[in-house]
């Protein structure tokens, strides 16, 4: 790890810490460690539970895309290499963009297969995630609006939840159909680049680039040749979503409240868009997300939510980082290079 690196981790850390200590303060601290402390120790495991079967359907999804690119990996295995892949989401300011790196190498590691192989299978899951996402977004919003009015800060969510998605689908789709030109064109332009510095020679990196492209757009072809893999990986991932908004309604419970199931159907998706800002997994951000989000629209008190927003990240976020970390040490890739 270099001094960049370790600056930008440093930095990320304590602004992630400072956005919590905010949160904390806003909604009265000593009350959320008082809901926390009177939690149901019964409902808290059951909110890592749950979450743990989120963690597990995820992971065979990509077991599942990987499985379309002719990497067989045994169920274990992927339950590790998916946990090591959200490790390195989870310390990486942007979230999957700053993660997927380090998963790819470890896919690639642990599996034998290329490091584009690795790459396209875990950025095929994160694509994939939109999907099911957005739908049970409208649907919970949807659902929740013919029994209560839908207020700005929820049409403000949803909105830039759609813009951010199409955004997503309209940068694959121009990617993909011009990805001939890509190939053509990127890697001289970056080869002229970096044969400006000594260090690198220009004509082994626009080889080296070019046939990595290839391999990538490849694989992705492959990816889409087996639409009953597809259609697996997406309902593993609507499991996955779903599991996670019974993980936060579950936290409620746990705290003391009793809130519809339909709303962390669509809390769940839109708070995690602010995995995109550079903070660790969105450590912070998305805490103070869930929070705006669920007061208005469950009427529970911010120190009470704030408390079960915590639980809940508890199984989502850190019971994740611990396996992960494990895993990832275990299997012999650092997440940091």
């Amino acid at each position: 790890m270099d001094g960049s690196q370790r600056r930008g981790l440093v930095i990320g850390g304590v602004a992630a810490i400072a956005v919590l200590a905010v949160l904390f303060v806003v909604v009265g601290a000593d009350r959320v460690i008082g809901t926390l402390l009177a939690a149901d120790p019964a409902l808290v495991a059951a909110t890592f539970g749950l979450a743990l079967c989120w963690l597990t359907a995820w992971s065979l999804m990509l077991r599942t895309v990987l499985g379309s690119l002719g990497v067989d990996l045994p169920v274990t295995t992927s339950f590790l290499v998916y946990a090591g892949a959200v490790f390195a989401n989870n310390v990486t300011p942007f979230g999957q963009a700053g993660g997927e790196p380090v998963a790819a190498a470890l896919i690639s590691r642990v599996s034998g297969s290329r490091y584009e192989t690795g790459l396209v299978g875990i950025a095929s899951v994160d694509v994939l995630n939109v999907v099911p996402s957005i739908s049970i977004v409208f649907l919970g919003v949807g659902y929740y609006a013919t029994t209560a009015a839908v207020g700005e800060r929820l049409e403000v969510a949803v909105t830039v939840a759609v813009a951010l998605s199409a955004a997503i689908v309209t940068a694959i789709g121009l990617g993909w159909r011009y990805r001939r030109a890509i190939v053509d064109r990127l890697p001289s332009a970056v080869a002229g680049a970096a044969g400006r510095l000594d260090r690198f020679d220009a004509d082994s990196v626009e080889a080296g680039l070019a046939a990595r492209l290839r391999n990538f757009f490849e694989d992705i072809e492959r990816v889409g040749t087996s639409p009953w893999r597809l259609a697996a990986a997406v309902g593993l991932s609507l499991s996955g979503w779903l599991f996670q908004a019974a993980a936060l309604t579950v936290a409620f419970a746990a705290v003391g409240y009793q809130i519809s199931p339909v709303v962390p159907l669509f809390a769940v998706p839109l708070a995690n868009l602010a995995g995109a800002t550079p903070l660790p997994g969105g450590l912070g951000g998305i805490e103070a997300a869930f929070v705006a989000l669920l007061v208005p629209t469950t009427g529970v008190p911010a120190s009470a939510a704030t408390a079960a927003v915590l639980v809940f990240r508890g199984g989502i976020y850190w019971m994740p980082v611990a396996i992960g970390g494990v895993s990832a040490s275990v299997l012999g890739v650092r997440t940091v290079q």
